[in-house]
């Protein structure tokens, strides 16, 4: 049911659970949550270039809100901040989106908290439809992904933002870099889509030789914020873009204004929101008062599975109780009862795939990730390893081997032959016959491993 306006909100204060969770349950930060610090960074600037932002208008009655919810939330302002994970520019539907946090500014002291939502989750995405949440956007853009948020969240979300990843190299670039340490198991999958990254971005991709703090340029730093393959998978890669966002943030408070506008002129042509141009400055002119706080990711209580149909899952032990936390994490209430709504798509996740118990934390995050044929399959066309696919972009195939000497040749519909230096079949080092993950949804995909150029020629399909 929509609704138009925000109403009373029923809740009682008490001591914040989220402070007795572990560190890897307190990540969860997007890429489009840099929007808000460049543009209220610069906001002298930003009113004289709100005109290249892609703005788009999703009618109040539009918006979706659950009725037993519509006294939730008084007193915050929650925003939907979404990162597409797209080749072309693309921000609207057909893309999937590769992150997808929820923003909640207490309005009263200015503290900002973020959620992200896991792209995998299973949940309801229109119409009883269980897919991962990630889907949404792909099949009805902002709007659906905001009325699948609000249904499943029992959340009142009615602004968005969404941002190309590739922006984000440049902003860094322009930062002059930021200060990443980079684990030993890190580098073989950075090496290894930094060359996509930079193709994306229009920018030289540089290897990084050795772990340790290091000063990341744009497309490190966003490569590194991509990658999934090591132990954790999603989850740990949710603290990476924590972690980039949190270095950003503080470049740019301590960068001048030329610096800033230099960002603004890169960022905003990349961004789209139903935000007006009014709403953006009256946030904008408040920025010093604002504060990161705490953030987290959803759901809390969770395990995972790989589901024929569904592809690799997350799976909210249940959907009802994570609902209980969310809302007790973001508006400090303790005696929140989820809607109706929340509690049938609850009971629709457990008939489907059964009763499950939560996973730890720990096991989790020790756990390598593996990508499912489904989640090639639900790509719908968008397929950016293997080859297989005519959409497949020219000299970035997944069939392509390691790079020696920057003459490997991409493969074919089925990863083509090798001349020694970067074919498409392997032994098991380069190739398809060498990779350990298929292609999934928002492009996420196989690949090997780069080995020592400086500066690589061609590397393997995006992570």
């Amino acid at each position: 049911m929509a609704r138009r306006r925000r109403r009373g909100r029923r809740t009682r204060k008490s001591g914040n659970w989220f402070t007795r969770l572990s560190t890897a349950k307190k990540a969860g930060v997007c890429l489009g949550g840099v929007f808000m610090a460049l543009a209220a960074s610069g906001v002298i600037y930003v009113a004289a270039k709100l005109g290249k932002i892609d703005t788009q208008d999703i009618p109040q009655e539009d918006i979706v809100i659950n009725a037993e919810a519509e006294e939730a939330g008084e007193g915050f302002t929650n925003v939907a901040l979404f990162g597409v994970d797209s080749r072309e520019g693309d921000l609207a539907e057909g893309t999937r989106t590769d992150c997808i946090i929820v923003g909640s500014l207490n309005n009263k002291t200015k503290e900002i908290k973020m959620v992200s939502v896991y792209r995998d989750t299973l949940l309801d995405i229109k119409d009883g439809e269980l897919q991962k949440c990630n889907a949404a956007y792909s099949f009805g853009g902002p709007e659906q992904a905001i009325n699948m948020l609000n249904k499943n969240l029992d959340l009142d979300i009615q602004k968005y933002v969404t941002v190309d990843f590739s922006v984000v190299a440049e902003a860094i670039d322009l930062l002059g870099g930021i200060d990443i340490d980079v684990k030993e198991e890190e580098i073989q999958y950075l090496n290894e889509f930094v060359y996509e990254t930079g193709q994306v971005a229009g920018k030289e991709a540089y290897f990084v030789h050795e772990p340790g703090v290091q000063t990341l340029d744009g497309v490190q730093a966003t490569t590194y914020a991509r990658i999934r393959s090591t132990a954790g998978g999603d989850f740990t890669r949710t603290e990476r873009q924590r972690i980039v966002i949190e270095k950003m943030v503080e470049k740019i408070k301590k960068s001048d204004l030329g610096t800033v506008n230099e960002i603004i002129d890169k960022v905003l042509p990349s961004i789209s929101t139903n935000f007006t141009s009014a709403e953006i400055l009256s946030y904008a002119k408040d920025f010093a008062k604002y504060t990161l706080g705490e953030s987290s990711g959803f759901p809390i209580d969770k395990t995972t599975d790989t589901l024929s149909g569904l592809g690799s899952i997350v799976i909210p032990v249940t959907l009802a109780d994570n609902v209980e936390k969310l809302h007790e994490f973001l508006y400090g209430t303790t005696d929140y009862t989820v809607s109706s709504t929340v509690q049938n798509i609850s009971g629709s996740i457990v008939s489907r795939i059964g009763q499950r118990e939560a996973t730890d934390d720990e096991t989790l995050n020790s756990q390598t990730y593996n990508t499912a044929p489904e989640d090639a399959a639900q790509e719908k066309g968008n397929n950016y390893g293997g080859g297989a696919n005519n959409n497949t972009p020219p000299a970035n195939s997944g069939g392509q081997g390691t790079v020696n000497d920057g003459n490997g040749t991409p493969g074919g519909s089925s990863g083509g032959s090798g001349n020694g230096n970067g074919g498409g079949s392997g032994d098991g080092n380069s190739g398809n016959s060498g990779n350990t993950e298929q292609p999934d949804p928002g492009g996420d995909s196989g690949g090997t491993a780069p080995s020592t150029p400086d500066t690589p020629s061609e590397g393997g399909t995006t992570e």
